[in-house]
């Protein structure tokens, strides 16, 4: 019999949930007593929410398509419902959206249960996030979830259509077909940004590529629902013009998502350049004061590695420094000024502000 859902108040104030693969670091704002009541709505909705999803996992694992059941669970269905766009264009499955879903899930038992006027859900990177018109969000963005290195931050806007922020790439938790290092997505929801950074991320590629490893996903994970398609395993260095190369198919899908009302906004990450498409596009400050930018033939702003390191604070090093970072489980996050973050525990210092207007509506 598996360990029961553990849940516990960090010594700021924030929830920690926990069960099997999944953890999640809540915070809410408003009234104590609100507070209280969210976290308690949190806690019971999470009791049940991984038996729910293991129920379905065999249809959850399953390709995408038009003729596919329609699954039972209220997180299965928001997985479903956040792929069904892509499902003819795409090999996808619902395990896509599961991250962003589950945090809309208890994002919603949250904002049900009490008055708040900001809450967030970070589910690993994946944040669902809820805020009145006049609250404010700052979301730290990193390059990469494995060594720390801060190259934008959004701040969203209680008015404008950003609810969700979602991080994928060969870096993070799942496999990915392509060889982005991050990709970060701004959309509607938790569920939607998490199912188009998967696609994003594959599309940033260089097919065919010999200094770019690939091995059947089966080979490491025999249940994955991948199965025997290629995942992307080690990527040398590259030249300028491959980097280039791959961010502008990547850059692509995301303009195509944002174009067709999928995204609100995307930055694409890999070896030290970044390309933004969308909202981003129009706030150069995505690019640190006085670093060097320029517009590529796709028209997204590529930043040079120059540019990219200039982003990190005097603070940022090899070495973060201890006050820096809380170390209370290994999904935790930055102190302020960044209120959540994508999509790991190292986001340092000050990274450059995104802002994300009210009128960028889709």
């Amino acid at each position: 019999m598996r360990q029961p859902p553990q849940h516990r108040r960090l010594s700021d104030g924030r929830l920690h949930l926990h069960d099997g693969p999944i953890d999640l670091i809540i915070e809410a704002f408003g009234a104590e007593a609100e507070i209280v009541r969210a976290y308690a709505a949190a806690q019971a909705r999470f009791a049940t929410l991984l038996d729910e999803l293991c129920a379905e996992l065999p249809l959850l694992r399953a390709p995408a398509t038009a003729a596919s059941p329609r699954p039972n669970g209220r997180v299965a269905q928001r997985m479903a419902d956040a792929v069904a766009p892509f499902e003819s264009a795409h090999f996808i499955t619902p395990m896509a959206a599961v991250a962003g879903s589950v945090a809309e899930e208890i994002l919603e038992a949250m904002t049900k249960a009490a008055l708040l006027s900001r809450a967030y859900v970070n589910n690993g990177g994946d944040i669902a996030l809820h805020l009145l018109p006049d609250e404010t969000f700052r979301v730290g963005m990193i390059d990469r979830p494995d060594r720390p290195g801060a190259f934008g931050r959004a701040e969203i806007e209680g008015d404008s259509p950003v609810r969700g922020v979602a991080t994928s790439g060969r870096h993070g938790r799942s496999f990915s077909l392509g060889i982005a290092d991050a990709v970060t997505v701004l959309a509607a929801s938790a569920s939607k940004a998490d199912a188009a950074a998967t696609l994003i991320a594959n599309a940033v590629d260089l097919p065919g590529h010999p200094l770019i490893r690939r091995a059947p996903a089966s080979d490491f994970d025999p249940q994955s629902d991948l199965g025997e398609r290629l995942v992307t395993r080690d990527v040398g260095e590259l030249s300028a013009d491959e980097v280039n190369d791959a961010l502008a198919r990547g850059w692509r899908e995301a303009e195509r998502l944002r174009r067709a009302g999928h995204i609100v906004a995307a930055a694409l990450h890999l070896q030290s350049e970044t390309r933004v498409c969308g909202e981003l596009s129009t706030f150069p400050s995505v690019i640190a004061s006085g670093a060097k930018q320029s517009r590529d033939r796709d028209g997204g702003f590529l930043a040079t590695p120059d540019a990219v390191a200039s982003l990190l604070s005097p603070h940022a090093s090899s070495i973060i420094p201890d006050d820096l970072l809380r170390n209370e489980n290994a999904n935790q996050q930055p102190s302020r000024p960044l209120d959540c973050f994508a999509p790991l525990a190292m986001t340092v210092g000050e990274p450059p502000q995104i802002r994300i207007p009210p009128h960028a509506r889709r």
